[in-house]
């Protein structure tokens, strides 16, 4: 794997953390600027709102930019929105720099995904988006649990200056690792457009918006669950997220394996495991020993779908790798607009942190309903041997 697909998943993993730190910070937050937990919740809907926007955007305006300009350009904004975060005690101003920091963050996705796939194999596509989107599996594990920690110590302010710093370290390694090479045909918007008109695309930005939705309507409030149902003290807080990354951890490294050869049995796996964590969960979660095992189990099939979810748009619509990412971006945030959404509604209505698990139950199988979908309309196509086409479509020359 080149080592410029590494330093991407690295960048990745510091805009990551920023992206999921808030579950670790909600409470701090919400007392520090005198809102509520679910409003404080809504930063993280801000992030995906942001990212919703930014990604088809940047993606059309960077379209003919040399990859390692469009992708400094985006740190550096990403770097100064959580500067002004930081020193901001507003809200709305607060709201307003997640909204900016995910913009170009959303563009870097797409942009990284599509110089990630050009600099491999076809056959290797699964793999090096596993090391990308590994990034933030990293974010899960190391990020989160210390933006937690760092947040209990020294505020949540603190944790926002760990990823500006986080972010210019990423910007020196783009600089000297990433090439500065333009896509070798001029990519025309109108003809990725056309790509990506088709059933399968379509079904599957469905099956990444409902399977995101439905891990991001509990983990988005899995702190505060940790706390206000099972009791758990705060310090042991950031130990169980680390457990939850452990779990994301292995289960990207499996998806990621199984991802180019077995697409639509990964997808089929993962969401069924997560949909039964997701119920499990509801129904254990005022109990230490299940919450825990079940939180290391959503990490593990939440992720392990995440090879397949990231790379298949390029094996479904390979003449629009870089808006096909970006659509696979809005796709993915669109899941995690709705998910802590749905869940702030259901906390509001007096349900209780278990409902945001039973919503994430309800969302997994709405998730396995268009994977079903997906598999039944696939048609049988060879690739790497004779197998049915949901397994494999015949894919073109490799993207550069």
């Amino acid at each position: 794997m080149p080592l410029a697909v590494y330093v991407l998943g690295l960048s990745i993993f510091a805009q990551g953390t920023s992206e999921l730190m808030l579950t670790g910070l909600l409470t701090g937050m919400a007392s520090d600027l005198s809102v509520s937990i679910p409003r404080a919740g809504l930063l993280i809907s801000a992030f995906a709102m942001g990212m919703l926007v930014g990604a088809p955007i940047l993606a059309i305006a960077t379209l003919r930019w040399p990859r390692r300009t469009a992708l400094l350009a985006f740190l550096a904004v990403f770097t100064a929105a959580h500067v002004i975060g930081a020193l901001t005690s507003d809200y709305w101003v607060l709201f307003g720099t997640r909204v900016v920091a995910a913009f170009v963050y959303a563009g870097f996705w797409s942009v990284a995904a599509a110089t990630a796939v050009g600099l491999v194999p076809e056959n290797a596509r699964g793999k090096a988006m596993s090391v990308v989107a590994g990034g933030l599996t990293i974010a899960t594990i190391v990020g989160i649990p210390a933006g937690t920690a760092i947040g209990q110590q020294w505020g949540w302010r603190a944790a926002f200056w760990a990823v500006a710093l986080l972010s210019l370290a990423a910007m020196v390694g783009v600089l000297t690792k990433v090439p500065d090479a333009r896509p070798t045909v001029t990519p025309r918007v109108r003809n990725e457009l056309r790509a990506l008109t088709t059933g399968p695309v379509w079904l599957l930005f469905g099956t990444a918006a409902l399977t995101i939705a439905a891990l991001m309507v509990t983990f988005g409030y899995f702190g505060a669950l940790l706390t206000d149902t099972t009791r758990l003290a705060d310090r042991w807080v950031p130990v169980v997220l680390a457990i939850y990354g452990v779990g994301a951890l292995l289960g990207i490294v499996l998806g990621g394996r199984f991802a180019d050869a077995h697409p639509i049995r990964t997808l089929t796996v993962g969401i069924t495991g997560l949909t039964a964590a997701s119920a499990l969960l509801a129904l254990t979660a005022e109990y230490l020993v299940p919450v825990v095992v079940l939180a290391f189990l959503l990490g593990a099939f939440g992720f392990g779908v995440n090879p397949v979810l990231n790379s298949r748009i390029f094996t479904l619509a390979p003449k629009s790798a870089t808006l096909g990412a970006a659509g696979n971006v809005v796709a993915i945030n669109i899941g995690i607009t709705i998910g802590p959404w749905l869940g702030g509604m259901a906390i509001g209505a007096g349900w209780g942190y278990p409902s945001t698990a039973w919503l994430g139950a309800a969302l997994g199988t709405a998730a396995l309903a268009v994977v079903a979908w997906s598999h039944a309309l696939s048609p049988v196509t060879p690739q790497f041997g004779k197998t049915r086409g949901s397994e494999h479509i015949a894919e073109p020359a490799r993207l550069s």
